[in-house]
């Protein structure tokens, strides 16, 4: 009996994936068409829609205007809180680097994709030069990332320590 039941769950969840699936490619081909990128994402908690996304780097000059991380900020208001546990993020393209990171910041449940990086790259987006940049030494990067530490450096944290009415995350 338990394996029918799992069963009827999992067919339940890929029905509920393709649907809001669906809803993320159609925003990403939209967005093509209004000149953006190829990317749309939405933010679902129990079934329901709470937020959208499309890619607006080029439309707002913003490289972290992500779909994927619009449709976090959208949900983030939506719901007035910086967290999103008890919901999935559905993309039509596997999260980059940024966007996967900035997942895990908003503590979402699950991130559920459609095309992959190789898509992806067909497309002229190589995201895989990002994942493959983390892996190396940074001495070994394009950009240099460097630690200058100051006297003052830890000044930040220590008066965030000292406000009793801070928010933790």
């Amino acid at each position: 009996m338990s394996d029918t039941i799992e069963s009827a769950d999992a067919a339940a969840q890929a029905e509920t994936d393709a649907k809001w699936l669906a809803r993320a490619i159609e925003l990403a081909t939209l967005n093509v068409a209004n000149g953006g990128g190829p990317f749309g994402a939405v933010v679902v908690r129990d079934g329901e829609l709470i937020a959208e996304g499309q890619n607006r780097v080029t439309a707002n000059l913003d490289p972290t205007a992500h779909a994927e991380v619009t449709a976090i900020r959208a949900a983030c208001q939506a719901v007035g809180q910086f967290w999103l546990a008890g919901m999935t993020l559905y993309t039509s393209c596997e999260p980059c680097p940024l966007c996967l990171a900035a997942s895990l910041w908003a503590r979402l449940d699950r991130v559920v994709f459609a095309a992959d990086r190789d898509d992806a790259a067909r497309g002229g987006f190589d995201d895989r030069e990002f994942y493959e940049l983390f892996a190396r030494d940074r001495a070994t990067w394009g950009m240099a990332v460097d630690s200058v530490r100051t006297e003052n450096a830890p000044e930040p944290f220590d008066a965030w320590l000292e406000q009793d009415a801070r928010t933790d995350y």
